[in-house]
């Protein structure tokens, strides 16, 4: 069920965090909130003139419940890493799961991964480097995003280990993204 646009009232504190400056809050109990994104297993919504992003684990806070029933897109669970082959497309097909918190299309078809590569190590495990930027240099929320595709990357069958970098050459924009993207935000 989703439940963009639906203005709820908290039944209980939530944490939560400031969009764009990456700032933890804490929303009370009681308080109106409007949710205007529901990706990747988090929700953005806007509270007192504000956008914060609550993470799926804290959907109760919000009256949905916890059940992957509930959510459009559920959070992939970490599996045990063991050894053999890594599926790249695996890999990608995660990190469409990953959302900018003010933009209601993933990090992929955004055009903010530039690379995956999965390197075998001696002792057969596999270590994933991923290349990725932002669509802007200052995002407070660089940080949660890098930690989500870190978390998701971490899911995929046989991966053992993984490196995020974040570059900002090339500088991000607009002809980065998909042509779905671009559809999607209307940008045609």
């Amino acid at each position: 069920m989703n439940s963009t646009g639906d203005t709820i009232t908290t039944t209980r504190d939530v944490d939560a965090i400031l969009i764009p400056l990456g700032t933890p809050v804490t929303i009370p109990a009681g308080a109106m909130v409007l949710i205007t994104q529901e990706l990747g297993g988090t929700y953005t919504v806007s509270v007192s003139g504000n956008l914060a992003r609550i993470e799926g684990k804290d959907a109760d806070a919000l009256g949905l419940g916890d059940s992957s029933e509930d959510v459009e897109e559920t959070v992939v669970e970490q599996t045990t890493a063991t050894t053999g082959p890594v599926d790249e497309q695996a890999i990608w097909d995660v990190l469409k799961t990953c959302y900018d918190p003010e933009i209601p299309v993933n990090i992929v078809d955004l055009g903010l991964v530039y690379d995956v590569h999965v390197v075998e190590t001696d002792e057969g495990k596999h270590h994933v480097d991923i290349v990725m930027t932002l669509t802007a240099p200052g995002c407070g929320m660089g940080p949660f995003i890098v930690d989500d595709v870190r978390a998701k990357t971490l899911s995929v069958e046989n991966v053992n280990d993984v490196e995020v970098q974040l570059v900002f050459d090339p500088v991000w924009d607009r002809s980065m993204m998909s042509d779905e993207a671009r559809l999607q935000l209307g940008m045609f």
